[in-house]
């Protein structure tokens, strides 16, 4: 047993501590003061020293504040008294095995003691095949300050849980006064609308969600370097909900993509369907799933982390973008239901959604023109629905599928490039130009006035 202390209370030291050669702490021992100048004798200046070599003669050095004898062994102002000098020679007594009592800062702290409170703090989830949404789970919670160094234990073991500090997906327990996020329960039914009162969303929460809406707001601030209490925080937090981790709650929870009818097309690209297949096949000899695991947290991290990068960097500031554009829509055409981006390729469409429907006067925008890489310009119908292919008012048949002098000849507007086979955009190589594919539009069938539920929604 080492023991450890100061000022006379002494306390067991961990296991796990492994101490060395006792280093002499830089404070006085007893009290001692040398005459001459009254400093403290501090252990770390001990009147011998030992040749590096291990072994030899040992030197005698003057003490702090004596003047040094000189290499022919004659006196420099006081000398030692003979006594004292042959008792500072002599070498340092061997070091016993024995309790010692040794300041704190003298015992480097263990990595890792077993039991100790320095020891990281352990997430549970569940061990075999795993899912996106604790694996996503696990990894929001290491991008905490506070979980960065977390050992993740996957087990289903109820012992081995209870000893975690949080457990995600398994235990069949809500509680996140305890944090215990598991939802396979047959009384969980909640929903990021029936936890945070005024979001608009019902699915059933997964791990996923559960530790999304928990620690969201937190997580976003911290990656983003601001506050909670910043507006943006709470944009982006509905954002990358909407956007990123429903998909990943209903997935998991067995949610169909429609409430009714069958779906055109079976999703197999999606975020979970990328992590199931990081599971062993079926016929593997090896079905060992730690390896894959480890492999699924960083695959749903660098996807989190690249989705957040879009909306921060990209998607929010195309906001001011679109506000800017509906701001001077008449300018660029009496109608007002075409609007000039300031630079092309930013994500306007759902700016456009929520921002339309304040407009005052009330409108509908039809067109949007604006620049391409190329620098030629483009003019392109609003669609009906933010995910829609149909467009609010598309390009003239006619003129569908056609290029160059063909489009010219056709829509009667000199250096058109294309308009594309369903009418949603088309090409022109000046501004004018694109604003006179839209105006023909416009002329041929005006713009459907859509209800204010509808722009709302």
């Amino acid at each position: 047993m080492r023991w450890e202390g100061r000022g006379g209370d002494a306390v067991p030291l961990p296991r796990a501590c492994s101490v060395g050669v006792m280093r002499a702490p830089h404070r006085p021992v007893g009290g001692a003061r040398e005459k001459s100048r009254g400093a403290p004798l501090s252990l770390a200046r001990l009147p011998w020293e030992r040749p590096s070599g291990g072994s030899g003669t040992v030197r005698a050095l003057p003490l702090p504040g004596r003047r040094p004898t000189s290499p022919a062994g004659g006196c420099m102002g006081r000398c030692f008294p003979r006594g004292l000098l042959r008792l500072l020679q002599r070498p340092p007594p061997p070091v016993r095995a024995r309790p010692r009592v040794l300041s704190l800062e003298s015992v480097p702290p263990a990595k890792r003691p077993c039991g100790s409170l320095m020891a990281p703090p352990r997430i549970g989830t569940h061990n075999g095949t795993f899912h996106c949404d604790e694996a996503l789970a696990c990894a929001l919670l290491r991008l905490l300050p506070e979980y960065r160094d977390a050992e993740i234990v996957r087990t289903r073991d109820p012992e081995k849980l209870a000893a975690c500090d949080i457990v995600v997906d398994v235990g069949g327990e809500y509680d996140p006064q305890r944090h215990r996020y598991d939802h396979h329960q047959r009384s969980f039914t909640e929903t990021m609308s029936s936890l945070s009162p005024g979001k608009p969303w019902r699915t059933k929460l997964s791990s996923a969600g559960l530790i999304y809406l928990h620690f969201g707001h937190k997580l976003l601030a911290q990656l983003l370097g601001t506050s909670e209490e910043d507006s943006v925080v709470g944009t982006i937090y509905d954002k990358m909900y909407e956007n990123f981790v429903e998909e990943v709650d209903a997935v998991d929870n067995g949610i169909s993509q429609w409430e009714e009818g069958e779906p055109r097309y079976v999703l197999t690209t999606t975020l979970s369907a990328r992590v199931a297949r990081l599971n062993p096949a079926w016929n593997q000899p090896n079905q060992d799933t730690e390896a894959g695991f480890k492999r699924a947290m960083d695959l749903v991290r660098e996807e989190f982390l690249q989705r957040l990068d879009f909306y921060q960097h990209s998607w929010l500031p195309a906001r001011a973008l679109v506000e800017e554009a509906l701001a001077q829509r008449f300018q660029v055409d009496p109608s007002g239901e075409i609007v000039e981006l300031a630079k092309g390729g930013c994500p306007w469409k759902e700016h456009l959604y929520h921002l339309e429907s304040g407009l005052s006067p009330p409108g509908t925008i039809a067109f949007v023109i604006y620049t391409d890489q190329a620098g030629q310009w483009r003019v392109q119908c609003v669609p009906k629905e933010p995910h829609s292919f149909q467009s609010r008012l598309p390009l003239p048949e006619p003129w569908r599928g056609l290029r160059d002098e063909a489009l010219d000849q056709v829509s009667g507007i000199p250096g058109c490039v294309f308009v594309h086979t369903s009418g949603f955009i088309g090409g022109h190589h000046t501004r004018e130009g694109a604003l006179s594919m839209a105006r023909a539009t416009l002329a041929q069938h005006p713009v459907p006035k859509l209800p204010t539920n509808s722009l709302v929604q």
